[in-house]
Formats: C-alpha cells, sequence, structure tokens
C-alpha cells in the first residue's frame, strides 16, 4: 500500500487491497483487483484508463457511493466496513464532494441557489451565515456575477464552475471528479482544471480526477494508470501548469 509521505501527514482516504466484483460464477465481472492506494491533502491524482478499465468503479469506491467486495477503506480516518447506510451518508457528507461530466445542474434554480441547497442538505450553515457560505463558493469560482442566472443563460464552462461551487460549499476533504472536462472545449477545459489545481493547493483539499484523456495527467501530483481492474503503474511527478494541458 502506498505509505504516508515522510512529513507524517495523514491520508484523505485509503484504499487497501480492495476488489469488486459484480455478479457471481463465471458471469462475475472483476472490476477491481487488489487496489492499494492512499490520498493526501494538497495534491491532485489523475486516475488514468481506457473505457471498462475499471477507473470509475475506484472513484465510486473512495468515494464511499459503493461497497468493496474485499479490502479495506478509510475515509476520513473511519473504516467502512460494518457502516449502515445512515453512517455511511454521514461519512461522505463530511468528507466527500463529487463533480460529474454533465454538470448536474438544476434548471429551474439559479446559479446561487444551486450552491445552497446542496449547503442545505449538507448541514452547511443556515440564515445570513449559509448566504455567505454560497457567496464565498461562487466568488472562489469567479462567477459572483452570474449568481441569480440559470443553468441555460451561462456557458457550458460555467455550468461547470457553478458545480465545482457546489462542492465547495460542502468544505469536503476529498473532491472526485469524473471526466470534469469531457463536455468542454480545450480552453474552457484548462480553465476548470486550473481552479481544481488551486483548489488542492490553496485550500489542502485532495482533488482525484478520473480521466481517459493522457494529456490531464501533466497537471497531476500522482498518475494512477489503471488497467484491467489493476493499478498498472503508479507515477510521482511535478505538476505542470493546468493551462498547459492539451488533448
Amino acid at each position: 500500500m502506498t505509505s504516508p509521505p515522510s512529513d507524517g501527514r495523514v491520508p484523505v482516504a485509503t484504499l487497501a487491497a480492495v476488489s469488486k466484483t459484480y455478479g457471481q460464477g463465471e458471469a462475475a465481472v472483476h472490476a477491481l483487483q487488489g487496489i492499494d492506494l492512499s490520498v493526501f491533502g494538497g495534491e491532485v491524482i489523475v486516475v488514468l484508463g481506457p473505457s471498462g478499465s475499471g477507473k470509475t468503479t475506484l472513484l465510486n469506491i473512495l468515494g464511499g457511493i459503493e461497497s468493496a467486495t474485499d479490502g479495506e477503506v478509510t475515509i476520513g480516518g473511519t473504516p467502512l466496513a460494518g457502516r449502515g447506510p445512515e453512517e455511511l451518508a454521514t461519512i461522505r457528507r463530511d468528507n466527500v464532494a463529487f463533480i460529474f461530466q454533465f454538470f448536474n445542474l438544476i434548471q429551474t434554480l439559479t446559479a446561487a441557489e444551486n450552491v445552497q441547497v446542496i449547503a442545505e442538505l449538507t448541514e452547511r450553515g443556515k440564515g445570513p451565515a449559509l448566504a455567505q457560505k454560497v457567496r464565498t463558493a461562487l466568488d472562489a469560482v469567479g462567477l459572483a456575477d452570474r449568481a441569480n442566472h440559470f443553468p441555460g443563460q451561462i456557458s457550458g464552462g460555467q455550468q461547470q464552475r457553478v458545480a465545482i461551487a457546489r462542492a465547495l460549499v460542502t468544505e469536503p476533504r476529498l473532491m472526485l471528479c469524473d471526466e470534469p472536462t469531457g463536455a468542454l472545449d480545450l480552453d474552457t477545459g484548462r480553465q476548470v482544471l486550473g481552479l481544481l489545481q488551486r483548489t488542492a493547493k490553496e485550500s489542502g483539499r485532495c482533488v482525484v480526477i478520473v480521466t481517459h484523456n493522457a494529456g490531464i495527467a501533466t497537471m497531476a501530483d500522482r498518475v494512477v494508470r489503471v488497467h484491467d481492474g489493476r493499478i498498472a503503474e503508479l507515477i510521482e511527478q511535478r505538476a505542470g501548469p493546468a493551462q498547459d494541458v492539451s488533448w
């Protein structure tokens, strides 16, 4: 298993000998096989792999929305084994935020309302304190002036930035991103990746980006290559600026 760094940081989440199997017998699909991975605050990790390699399953288990068939999963220092649905929901609420390729914004709510509803669901404040959290999150993604716009009134890149603000308002330790630039053009994608990179470095959050796009790997502190449900390669590197990403 990847060990803690020499400075003694504690992992945000850990997978130890994790496997995931769907089905039984000859029809069984071994989506993950013996995965060892620890992730830390302040780093960007890019998980690369073709369709069917197991990378999205890895993301879902790392975030506690799927359970492992074998092995141990720990989030925020809490082992997930034996936890009931309500306990798991609380662990996710307190530690994890997901960002998806297609934004998943509520079309009938403004940008601010999309952020606010998540803050309310995750119990991140009420009244003036909640309103301030929403303003701060939108300001962090450069969309304070679009707070009262509906999703249909802003660009795809701006919608993805609202989705990031929606994640930030929950104050997560771990941000899990599934193809977050897949629906964006190159320049807009670079802006979104730059925002995620700054979030990790300035806020001490761990950002994990799952993608099939090898060009995104240059911005990562670590690159995890997944093949046939296994980690085929784990590379530690000096992360480059997101604006240099190309695909």
